[in-house]
């Protein structure tokens, strides 16, 4: 989660270099605080238990759906964020052990 999601999904965004050149910094910047506002793994523990459950519904969902991370940021300048099956099944059992723990 990570490698695949904390770029855009936390307060740990590691700025990549074309973060910092028009267009581009635009769409990131753009992507970024979208991703931020929808979830946001730095603030987690803030959340309340039914957001925090409704989130980790969406997170299956979306990864399950391969919705996430999106196409365009994996096969443009971040391949590594690509999730294998047993990083969704690594996922999914962190979804699960939450999931138990907040209900």
């Amino acid at each position: 989660m990570v490698r695949a999601c904390y770029p855009c999904h936390s307060n740990e965004t590691v700025w990549p270099w074309y973060s910092n050149v028009a267009p581009a910094s635009w769409v990131v910047a753009h992507d970024v605080h979208k991703g931020r506002a929808e979830l946001n793994f730095s603030q987690w523990g803030a959340y309340p238990q039914a957001k925090r459950l409704k989130k980790l519904r969406e997170i299956r969902d979306e990864i399950t759906e391969g919705e996430m991370p999106p196409w365009y940021y994996v096969y443009s300048m971040h391949p590594e964020a690509r999730l294998s099956a047993a990083d969704r099944a690594a996922i999914n059992g962190w979804i699960a052990s939450e999931s138990a723990g907040l209900k």
